[in-house]
């Protein structure tokens, strides 16, 4: 499974990419906001500088509401570069955006998806990931991981040629679930992300290890 940062902040993209294991950047327009970033010129700045940090896809939004504004959005920001991938919501205007700009060859991240129904449309559509979003839904008391599970069985019963995209990650473990019901991404915060290094156990352990290194080294020096 692969793991994307769900981040704007290009801290937090250089330390996670420093571990090696961040194949690619999700952002939206929230994310983008908490940064200090409040218009498409500068958004298309981050994404060129996310760009140069991370050599996988990155996920932006548009901001339009209406069909045709998603549209125009859509292919303005395909254009930013290669790695670039439009966020389209789940929504009929989404999905009349994603029947346009799907043909055409942009790559479509289907968002704020909060049920099958709309994953199967947007397969249907070729969306190139479907991003259920699961602590949205635990939230409201709803098994999030549960939806996650149905649309990895949706994909992969039919064949559609898109990648299942956990969202809305809150901790370390809803990465453990995402990996054991088969999705092939998930996006996590920075936080989280630093959580799975950590386990009390690990710290305990080079706690010992380096006590009884210490402990040899003076019975070492002891004439």
């Amino acid at each position: 499974m692969e793991l994307f940062l769900d981040t704007a902040n290009l801290e937090e993209i250089r330390q996670a990419v420093r571990l090696g294991v961040i194949s690619g950047v999700t952002t939206n327009p929230s994310l983008a906001a908490k940064e200090g970033i409040g218009d498409l010129e500068a958004y298309k700045s981050a994404v060129l500088e996310i760009a140069r940090l991370v050599h996988g896809p990155i996920s932006v939004e548009v901001t339009a509401l209406d069909a045709e504004g998603m549209v125009a959005q859509a292919r303005d920001i395909a254009a930013w570069h290669p790695q670039v991938v439009v966020k389209l919501p789940s929504t009929v205007a989404g999905f009349q955006a994603m029947a346009v700009v799907c043909k055409e060859g942009i790559r479509v991240n289907q968002t704020l998806c909060f049920s099958l129904n709309q994953a199967l449309l947007g397969a249907r559509l070729g969306v190139a990931f479907i991003s259920p979003f699961v602590g949205r839904l635990d939230d409201e008391g709803h098994q999030g991981m549960a939806l996650v599970a149905d649309i990895v069985h949706l994909v992969r019963r039919y064949a559609y040629p898109t990648k299942v995209l956990a969202a809305s990650i809150r901790h370390p473990l809803h990465v453990v679930e995402a990996m054991r019901v088969g999705a092939d991404i998930a996006t996590v915060p920075f936080k989280v992300l630093m959580q799975m290094t950590h386990h009390p156990l690990t710290d305990v352990g080079i706690q010992r290890f380096t006590q009884d290194w210490e402990k040899a080294g003076l019975a070492r020096s002891r004439p």
